[in-house]
């Protein structure tokens, strides 16, 4: 058995989510495989780089704001639950996201960061569209 830190490590790059951790902030700090797929920026691209990389910049100032409230208060406003939210990819395809939210804190704590649980759902919410198109 690998020791804990080196199977917290296989685990978050076997994970098909992508999983994306920022600083205070908001400096990309973790950045694994499968944030790599669906955003398709590398890792050496989106290391110490601002989240804005994968947020359209229509939803730039309500996340920020978002983000350093959660910062304040050590909670973000969903509470875990996911969200369906819009990102963009390296090639500036728009892309719809579930995402899921938590800060991160240290032991005495406070807020140090936020990770962030990411999966694609762009088909899905397309195809429901324009079946409600279609319907309507």
């Amino acid at each position: 058995m690998p020791p804990d830190s080196d199977l917290a490590e296989w685990i978050i790059e076997c994970t098909t989510d992508a999983l994306i951790y920022a600083d205070r902030e908001g400096r990309i700090v973790r950045w694994n495989q499968a944030a790599v797929d669906l955003f398709g920026f590398t890792r050496e691209q989106a290391l110490s780089g601002s989240l804005d990389i994968i947020i359209p910049e229509h939803l730039r100032a309500p996340h920020w704001a978002g983000f350093h409230a959660a910062m304040q208060s050590g909670q973000t406003r969903l509470n875990g639950r996911p969200t369906l939210t819009r990102a963009v990819h390296q090639s500036g395809r728009r892309l719809y996201v579930e995402m899921t939210f938590a800060v991160v804190k240290n032991p005495q704590g406070e807020a140090v960061g936020s990770v962030a649980m990411a999966r694609d759902v762009t088909e899905r919410v397309e195809k429901q569209r324009a079946s409600a198109r279609q319907a309507g």
